[in-house]
């Protein structure tokens, strides 16, 4: 008798520490989000960013001023634009050849373009200028239970909460699917929200498109919490159990 209710056991646990697919798989009720429109969402240029500009006109010649000495190099890696690049003032200011102290405050990397040009042309520097204005120290870091925890640097104009978990190499098996953490500076302010990766609400939540500097942290589900205790996993937790059976039975003989 004591046996079968020590099996009994045995075989409860075992049961209690499987995964189920809810536990595990992604976005399950996806197909309700299926053909919805995607509002792209910029972000706006914070103290600290990089910016690398670039001003173009008909006659080359006539933008070398406006024009950082590399600033036309096509194979320039990042580590070069940033440091041929504008650092932001913590007031949101930057210093620009020719045009002296200009304020990026409230505006995204595209808005700032369009300032520059229209201020170019507005006040005679150049004719009809075209003004790229890229974002080059933009990135993210992922922690806790994913395979690559890490910072990663990105040049994409926007990227998805999915993308920066596959930079990362995605979350391990001991992953919390349901509770993924991301921290955000907005504007001064500390923003902390939580996803649930197994539901899709999020994808038309602010979170979906990351910001640059935003950090993510995948914590431990359950199992894994529990396997760092003083009996491991289930497989030691289950050699444990089968020696203090098998001195039980050799005492009850």
């Amino acid at each position: 008798m004591m046996f079968r209710n020590l099996l009994f056991v045995c075989l409860l646990i075992v049961v209690c520490s499987c995964a189920s697919k809810k536990d595990i798989l992604y976005m399950q009720d996806a197909e309700q989000y299926d053909n919805k429109e995607i509002t792209y969402a910029n972000a706006p240029i914070l103290p600290n960013d990089v910016l690398r500009i670039n001003v173009n006109a008909l006659i080359p010649e006539s933008t070398i001023p406006y024009n950082k000495v590399s600033s036309n190099t096509g194979n320039a890696n990042i580590d070069v634009m940033q440091l041929d690049g504008y650092l932001v003032s913590e007031n949101l200011t930057i210093n620009f050849p020719v045009l002296g102290l200009l304020s990026v405050a409230e505006m995204t990397t595209q808005e700032f373009a369009m300032f520059l040009k229209n201020k170019l042309e507005s006040e005679g520097h150049l004719k009809n200028p075209s003004v790229d204005v890229r974002l080059v120290n933009a990135k993210i870091t992922v922690l806790g239970e994913v395979n690559q925890p890490g910072t990663f640097n990105f040049t994409e104009q926007n990227i998805t909460l999915l993308q920066a978990l596959g930079y990362a190499g995605d979350l391990t098996i001991n992953g919390k699917r349901e509770d993924v953490l991301i921290m955000r500076d907005d504007n001064g302010i500390r923003k902390i929200t939580h996803i649930d990766l197994t539901a899709s609400d999020w994808l038309e939540g602010d979170f979906y498109y990351l910001k640059p500097n935003d950090m993510i942290v995948v914590n431990q589900n359950g199992p894994k919490v529990k396997s760092a205790g003083f009996v491991g996993n289930v497989g030691t937790f289950l050699s444990v159990f089968s020696i203090i059976l098998t001195t039980v039975v050799l005492i009850t003989k």
